[in-house]
């Protein structure tokens, strides 16, 4: 070939090649520097499908408007917390999702649609005629629970509004609990009655009743459970009733003993009637305010060795608090005093925790009480002198890493509790601390639910025990009663009957 001939052909190949690294350098250049717009939504659903950050953390990129299924979104860190009122919903609760799939879902509940009277309208919801729930799309528009000590208590609310979106696929929550419609489909079925609620607000007789609103509900409710086909079935085993104040239920509990029961403690209970075999411990809802990780104090940031502020002289069990009042109260590094949430109690409780090395939790007139997870929240180590707690998840969960225990007869001997406390050196108490960074969110109830809190907690908590129940009637079920009215027997019985 020529040389004429050749000259063209080089030309076209360098004019190629020049044009595949401009379109490349510019495809590089509209990536980094082009508006959000520019780039299709699909490279940032592929990008986030393989757990890359690059493109999201761009400053023209809107996250809200970007639609991912919800497996995705479970991998993503989850945004701020939602209380059920004031705080605005982050741009991620917002994202579409894929609804949960029942047949996936660990746990599939059944709830019965009660009255309002049993729930909501305890709260002061009117819904229009023959409504049942209110809508729990928008959390700015669902009825507010009570604050003060009202909130501690109000663990059936946050269970019931978790149940009541999770067939919504536009609230992204965890698909561990979803409602069914169908109650032969259920592993468990859930009794939506405010009961603590109903005990704090409805338990004195108003005007000319003769009979309390509260006493009058668990009547019904009685009557309710008792005549349903779903109850007799197993005798109420898979039912879930939340009784999380210690006196609420008083009137029914009995004759609903044999349902599993969300708790605070089994300190006002017959052992016939709650025990750890069937029921679930729940854990109060906080009442100061969580301290993010990054704003907490570290060990020589807080001045106070140990903190205890609430009611001192108790009976029963809380006779032991002023015992320890009268050992602690002249220590310079303690902070030992009476106190109550009114006026700024609850805010000066947290400043005051937030400053503590060591909370002390004090057995008072129960075993238990919402001042172990306001130290939890507050990142104060919890020092837990109540030797008849029982605890939250404790199943799955270590607190010898994140709290000390001491008994009640070693706490009131002198020096006793001061010597222990100031025997624990920083790097000891770095790692509880550090540790309670870690599980904290973990007794945080919220709405819409997430990963890991409170919410989805028990009812890991209630899958845990579901499992054991049918384990033990499936087991039960070897010998069918045909086979016992033939009297068949086994293997084992025949060995015993033939060498007696």
């Amino acid at each position: 070939m020529s040389e004429k001939s050749r000259l063209p052909s080089r030309f076209h190949f360098y004019l190629i090649l020049i044009s595949m690294f401009l379109l490349v350098l510019s495809s590089v250049f509209l990536l980094q520097f082009s508006n959000a717009p520019f780039i299709p939504k699909s490279v940032f659903k592929l990008i986030l499908v393989n757990n890359t950050t690059f493109y999201l953390n761009h400053p023209n990129v809107r996250e809200e408007n970007i639609e991912v299924p919800y497996e995705t979104l479970s991998q993503v860190e989850p945004p701020s917390l939602v209380s059920n009122s004031t705080k605005k919903t982050s741009s991620l609760r917002k994202q579409k999702s894929v609804a949960c799939d029942p047949t996936r879902a660990r746990l599939r509940v059944y709830m019965y649609d009660l009255p309002p009277e049993f729930h909501f309208r305890l709260l002061g919801w009117k819904g229009k005629r023959n409504q049942t729930w209110p809508s729990v799309n928008d959390p700015n528009q669902i009825p507010v629970y009570p604050g003060g000590l009202n909130l501690q208590h109000g663990i059936e609310y946050w269970l019931t509004l978790d149940l009541l979106s999770s067939n919504i696929p536009k609230i992204c929550r965890p698909c561990t609990a979803i409602r069914v419609k169908n109650s032969s489909q259920a592993d468990v079925i859930f009794v939506p009655f405010f009961a603590s609620l109903s005990y704090n607000r409805h338990s004195k007789l108003q005007g000319k009743e003769k009979v309390s609103v509260n006493k009058r509900l668990q009547e019904q409710l009685v009557q309710f459970l008792t005549s349903r086909e779903e109850w007799r079935r197993q005798n109420g085993k898979n039912h879930i009733i939340v009784a999380h104040h210690p006196n609420s239920m008083l009137d029914a509990r009995k004759k609903l003993g044999s349902a599993m029961f969300v708790l605070a403690d089994f300190g006002r209970y017959p052992g016939e009637i709650a025990n750890l075999d069937k029921d679930i411990i729940a854990p109060y809802r906080h009442l100061v305010k969580t301290i993010p990780s990054n704003q907490s104090a570290s060990f020589l940031e807080r001045p106070i060795l140990a903190y205890f502020k609430g009611a001192i002289y108790r009976k029963d069990g809380g006779v032991i608090r002023q015992e320890l009042f009268y050992l602690l109260k002249d220590e310079k590094d303690i902070h030992f005093s009476f106190g109550s949430i009114q006026g700024n109690g609850i805010n000066q409780a947290g400043r005051g925790m937030a400053s503590s090395k060591f909370c002390l939790h004090i057995a008072g007139d129960t075993p238990s009480s919402n001042r172990l997870f306001d130290a939890i929240a507050s990142h104060c180590v919890p020092v837990i002198i109540s030797d008849d707690i029982e605890l939250p998840f404790e199943d799955v969960l270590d607190y010898s890493q994140f709290c000390i225990f001491v008994s009640a007869p070693d706490a009131i001997q002198k020096g006793y509790l001061l010597n222990l406390l100031r025997g624990i050196k920083e790097d000891k108490w770095t790692r509880m601390w550090e540790r309670l960074k870690e599980i904290v969110h973990m007794f945080e109830y919220q709405y819409p639910s997430q990963s890991g809190d409170a919410v989805e907690m028990i009812w890991e908590a209630v899958s845990r025990k579901i499992s054991s129940i049918r384990f033990d009637r499936n087991r039960n079920k070897r010998y069918s009663r045909s086979m016992l009215r033939t009297e068949v027997k086994s293997p084992a019985q025949k060995i015993m009957k033939h060498a007696s």
